[in-house]
């Protein structure tokens, strides 16, 4: 990987073969699927925002301004990975192998494996540790094409662990190009030692000191719940992100991902940034989504490292909702933190259309951080995070899944990565 820090801020990027059009999010149903497309363009970064955009002919004659080409590769906004369990430590190929044999993921939990195996590789971790053991994660993620990550807590299960854990998301956000953005998961799972304890859990995780701390020190901006069967319940959710709300922090929920428990009705009820997961959804979660504008983010790379049913992504594109794609990267349920292999898995398992993946994991992913407004999109005035692919087109960048077509990332106007290839061209 070559990554770069040049100061330079302001661009003309010339010979893009297709520039795609991406308006701000959220973009809903069957809006994903028009998104308009410019051939032979020429985009104007000045001082890290978009400036202008259009045919190559029309390109302005900026004096100063560095001049970078596209070769002829398809130009789309920065790449958002919005659901991700970054930081942590520890492996579990074990547990693989246990499922490949037919263990379920509820069974291997349930056996101190897990959460559980991941916490014990947390707690025992050091803040230097963990952000070690992460760093190169995000930069694998950055020569993919990713710009902004969030990054859940969760694997620490006290507050010592978990805040180690916020504080390792803010250091990693320090150290490398990717916009990190951090969520409190506290109530990920119920540590050993308050099994028969739950409340008890539930209140010290949401004490009033903790999350004011938590606030205070832009430790994070949302607070997530993993509501479902062998994990919390639906009121328990509710308590921790009503609490959590009047101290700051805005809601998200992993939602009815292993059963049908009225997780995304209380995403509604809360009237929730994002639902993430929904392979058990039912009509009245959808109703309720709709009802919120909650972005309903499904995960096809856990469905796929688990070999479980997928999500019915149609089904909520036709419901018009705003749907968004991401990783779900994490130890145990999905080792994969290539967005755009999950892409892939977006189009060819949940048959989704190469344009209405693009958006998911734009617009609609800048949408469920609520950051839509500066990022996401290619529209003047909105932050410089583009991505120049080595192909023409989006369709030959989805028919060819596993090759490296990044040619080269753009994070605020700073070119932060070029393949090696094309590291000295310009």
């Amino acid at each position: 990987m070559v990554t770069e820090t040049r100061e330079a801020t302001s661009h003309l990027i010339r010979n893009i073969g297709t520039l795609m059009l991406v308006p701000p999010g959220p973009i809903s149903g069957r809006q994903m699927q028009t998104v308009p497309c410019l051939r032979n363009a020429a985009l104007l970064i000045r001082d890290g925002r978009i400036a202008w955009f259009g045919p190559a002919r029309d390109a302005p004659l900026d004096e100063g301004v560095a001049t970078l080409s596209a070769e002829g590769g398809c130009l789309i906004p920065g790449l958002i990975d919005c659901h991700t369990h970054i930081p942590f430590a520890g492996s579990r190929s074990d547990e693989f192998l246990q499922r490949l044999r037919g263990r379920s993921y509820l069974e291997i939990l349930a056996a101190g494996g897990g959460i559980h195996a991941t916490c014990r590789a947390v707690r025992a971790a050091t803040l230097d540790e963990l952000v070690v053991e992460n760093l190169p994660r995000l930069q694998r993620m950055l020569e993919l094409g990713v710009t902004r990550v969030e990054c859940k807590s969760g694997y620490g299960l006290s507050p010592e662990h978990e805040l180690k854990q916020l504080e390792a998301i803010r250091e990693l956000d320090r150290q490398q190009p990717i916009d990190l953005e951090p969520t409190y998961l506290a109530a990920h799972a119920l540590p050993a030692e308050f099994q028969e304890h739950p409340d008890e859990f539930i209140d010290l995780m949401t004490g009033d000191e903790l999350l004011a701390d938590i606030v205070r020190r832009g430790l994070a901006r949302f607070c997530d719940v993993f509501c479902d069967r062998g994990a919390f319940n639906v009121a328990q959710a509710r308590h921790v992100l009503r609490r959590a709300a009047a101290a700051g922090l805005r809601p998200r929920l992993h939602a009815d991902e292993l059963a049908q428990v009225g997780a995304t009705r209380l995403a509604g009820e809360l009237r929730a940034v994002s639902a993430d997961h929904l392979e058990q959804i039912n009509e009245a979660g959808i109703v309720a989504l709709k009802a919120a504008g909650t972005v309903a983010v499904v995960l096809p790379g856990t469905s796929f490292f688990l070999g479980i049913p997928h999500c019915d992504v149609r089904k909520l594109i036709d419901a018009d909702l705003p749907v968004a794609v991401a990783t779900d990267f994490n130890p145990g349920t999905c080792m994969i933190e290539s967005l755009p292999w999950v892409m892939n898995i977006a189009c060819c398992q949940l048959r989704m259309l190469p344009n209405e993946v693009l958006v998911a994991c734009t617009a609609n992913a800048a949408a469920a951080l609520e950051v839509h407004r500066r990022v996401g999109a290619i529209q003047t005035g909105f932050d410089a995070d583009l991505v120049v692919l080595d192909v023409p087109s989006l369709e030959e960048w989805f028919y060819t899944p596993g090759r490296p077509r990044v040619r080269m990332v753009i994070k605020n106007g700073r070119v932060v990565y070029r393949r090696p290839d094309h590291a000295h061209r310009s």
